[in-house]
């Protein structure tokens, strides 16, 4: 469908559309516009076909040539990485790994499909509609055995531990994400796997779920959902990017600068408040959501929280772990 010139923008910025993209696709025309001037001043007697092959040159030029607020990244490839679905990715393979044990969010949902299929299909839910006490004390055990238990020496706050679902935020994200992703429902006071899935988990193993989940997590749950944050500025267009970016450095603050250069209206999207640049707020939206709340809960990094949030302590240095490697390999 065509955007009109009032319609909210594609991108994902909130702004109008001709107050975005639009705005920058008139200043590309006119760039191209200036170059056929020139060809035509210089070639008077060139056809039509041939201006028109002039320009689809022109265009090519311009959308595969380097951009340096875009990291070298041409227009071509970051108009791919912001909109194109995970299988016409270009530049990037993703890869499901053969073991996933380092990951917080497979190793839960691997816990809830046991339990089902233990239960032929289906367990009980609490009258909240959480998981069971059962599920949260195994998934609670679990923590020593990822990376990120290096930082976590407060069970009491951690993201990894909870007495329950509602004070467990990795646990509840993994829940919400096989139920998005269509791997369990609830009905009837119960969970139940689907038997699609059923039969995906004995024939495949955790692997099956792997890249359908990833897709979720990024395309459909909602990043704002776990904290209080301004819900206007959505990141999950930017993932990649952002990926791309963290995984060349390890640094959560140069990463927000290279975000902040690549879409500045990201910037603008921000509340202008007294005591915070958008700066500082478009980096706490990214330590917090990105970093922490989907890569961590994935085991794709870890990042001591006091490093991680401190302004003063430097670059905001993050870890990357073989996972990350292991699942996504860039080609720029």
């Amino acid at each position: 469908m065509k955007l009109g010139r009032n319609d909210p923008c594609s991108c994902g910025s909130g702004k109008k559309y001709k107050r975005c993209c639009m705005d920058s696709i008139a200043k590309q025309s006119a760039q191209v516009a200036d170059d056929i001037a020139q060809v035509l001043a210089m070639s008077p007697n060139l056809s039509l076909d041939e201006l028109n092959l002039v320009a689809q040159r022109k265009i090519d030029q311009r959308n595969h040539q380097p951009h340096a607020g875009f990291c070298g990244l041409t227009s071509a490839q970051m108009q791919n990485w912001l909109y194109a679905p995970l299988d016409e990715l270009t530049d990037v393979t993703i890869n499901t790994p053969s073991d996933l044990s380092g990951s917080p969010v497979m190793r839960y949902l691997a816990l809830i499909l046991d339990e089902a299929v233990q239960q032929g299909g289906s367990f009980k839910a609490t009258v909240k509609g959480n998981l069971p006490a059962k599920l949260v004390k195994q998934a609670s055990a679990l923590l020593p055995e990822f990376a990120v238990a290096e930082f976590e020496t407060v069970p009491s706050i951690s993201e990894y531990m909870g007495s329950n679902e509602d004070k467990f935020n990795a646990l509840h994200y993994t829940r919400v994400l096989a139920e998005l992703t269509g791997i369990i429902y609830r009905k009837s006071g119960s969970y139940h796997v689907k038997k699609a899935a059923q039969k995906q988990y004995t024939e495949q193993g955790l692997q099956a779920f792997f890249v359908p989940m990833l897709n979720t997590a990024i395309k459909q749950y909602n990043w704002a959902y776990l904290d209080s944050w301004n819900d206007r500025v959505d990141l999950r267009t930017f993932w990649l990017f952002m990926l791309w970016r963290l995984q060349s450095h390890g640094s959560a603050n140069r990463l927000t600068e290279e975000v902040g250069r690549a879409f500045p209206v990201l910037l603008d999207q921000l509340p202008v408040e007294e005591y915070f640049s958008s700066e500082q707020l478009l980096s706490s939206l990214i330590k917090s959501r990105f970093i922490t709340r989907f890569l961590q809960f994935w085991g794709f990094v870890t990042a001591q929280p006091r490093l991680l949030y401190e302004n003063e302590s430097g670059l905001g240095e993050v870890k990357i772990q073989p996972l990350l490697q292991e699942t996504f390999v860039f080609a720029v």
